[in-house]
């Protein structure tokens, strides 16, 4: 068993053992993939302030992301494909996230099924919904959701249109992979994904093949979710969605402070500030950056999530610090269960939470409430200079 010390060791073994389309399908960004940089590297700009001969005892991480109780305030992001990671990849997420104490969230292009994490979990999950020019799916999904007992529905709204991947295009991603003689010879070097997929539940989209007239294979697959993502979504779609799913709402998406306003017209519980991890529009600022004034834009009347870019324990002590009131790991959760499936998310969430706690303690800290601006040390014009 190979010593674990943090995100990026689960990484290098999640490389060796996952099929290069779906390393690149997590590991990429749109277009030149400045975004998808920054997000990372703009973490690194903003410095902690160490203190001592302070009372480190008795720390704890715990704290609260909608209204519910967590062992620290991260979320499982929702991330597609995650069943080609690792088989049951969405069931293996999920159980872990529920062990630790944390919210997972099922995306809409899971493998997995809505109905079949609710079976192989005992707590309410988050159930994330891309917004589809077929009302009577998305009607139906909102139900089947509901139906599972999902405990807040988070609408993404910045995938209108796919950003471009260049990674995903020259690979030809798809679920199940399309075998292509570069395609096979890759699968042939990671045979224990291989053998561990032929016993997986599914392999193709399970919210949506056999809930999708005409949705048999791959292909019609494909071209049925390609015309499908809704182009005039706009905020009174987003109403109506709040009031069919007549629970908790978190927008995820916010990068911009007149959206943050509108999101708290709306009445959302929570928005997610994220550039969907430097994946749609390339160029955009990072999320860090950006969260100081959408979270002044929003007026302390909606919660706000800080996703894209965090892949330690300070990178979330840092979002908090900044005024975040949870945050959400996607790339850091799936380097874990790609290198060893259930046990490397537990990994990964052991990993931040120590880092955090750590972090915490030599900033002078011991709860994650009393987290901000003051264990911080922020460049100048950090949060932009923009005309």
């Amino acid at each position: 068993m190979p010593v674990i010390t943090n995100i990026q060791d689960l990484k290098r073994i999640y490389e060796r053992r996952v099929p290069r389309m779906f390393f690149d399908y997590a590991e990429s960004g749109s277009w030149t993939e400045q975004t998808f940089r920054e997000n990372t590297s703009d973490f690194e700009q903003i410095r902690l302030r160490q203190r001592v001969a302070v009372d480190m005892s008795g720390r704890s991480t715990r704290g609260q992301m909608i209204g519910k109780e967590v062992a620290m305030p991260v979320a499982l992001a929702p991330v597609g494909l995650t069943g080609m990671q690792h088989a049951d990849g969405e069931i293996k997420a999920a159980r872990a996230a529920e062990e630790f104490g944390v919210p997972y969230t099922l995306s809409t292009m899971s493998i997995n099924s809505i109905e079949d994490v609710a079976e192989a979990t005992t707590k309410p999950f988050w159930f994330q919904l891309y917004t589809m020019n077929d009302e009577d799916y998305v009607r139906r999904l909102i139900q089947r959701a509901k139906d599972a007992k999902c405990s807040a529905l988070v609408i993404t709204l910045d995938l209108q249109i796919l950003g471009q991947r260049h990674k995903d295009l020259k690979n030809g991603l798809s679920a199940p992979p399309k075998l292509t003689p570069k395609t096979i010879a890759n699968l042939m070097t990671k045979w224990t994904w291989g053998l561990q997929m032929l016993g997986a539940k599914r392999r193709e989209f399970g919210n949506i093949v056999g809930h999708v007239e005409g949705i048999s294979d791959a292909s019609s697959l494909g071209a049925w979710t390609s015309e499908q993502f809704d182009l005039s979504l706009d905020w009174g779609k987003i109403a109506k969605l709040k009031e069919m799913w007549d629970g908790k709402v978190i927008l995820k998406g916010i990068l911009d402070a007149e959206d943050a306003k509108m999101a708290v017209k709306v009445g959302a519980d929570a928005i997610i500030v994220s550039n969907h991890g430097g994946r749609q529009l390339d160029g955009a600022l990072s999320s860090i950056r950006m969260l100081p004034q959408i979270l002044d834009a929003g007026g302390g009347e909606v919660e706000g999530i800080l996703d894209s870019g965090i892949r330690s324990g300070q990178d979330v002590l840092k979002a908090l610090a900044m005024g975040a009131t949870g945050t959400m790991i996607g790339r850091a959760y799936i380097y874990g269960l790609g290198a060893m499936g259930q046990q490397g998310v537990t990994t990964a969430l052991e990993v931040i939470q120590k880092e955090l706690d750590t972090t915490m303690a030599l900033c002078g800290e011991r709860n994650v409430a009393d987290l901000g601006r003051h264990n911080l040390l922020i460049p100048k014009g950090f949060e932009g200079n923009w005309l």
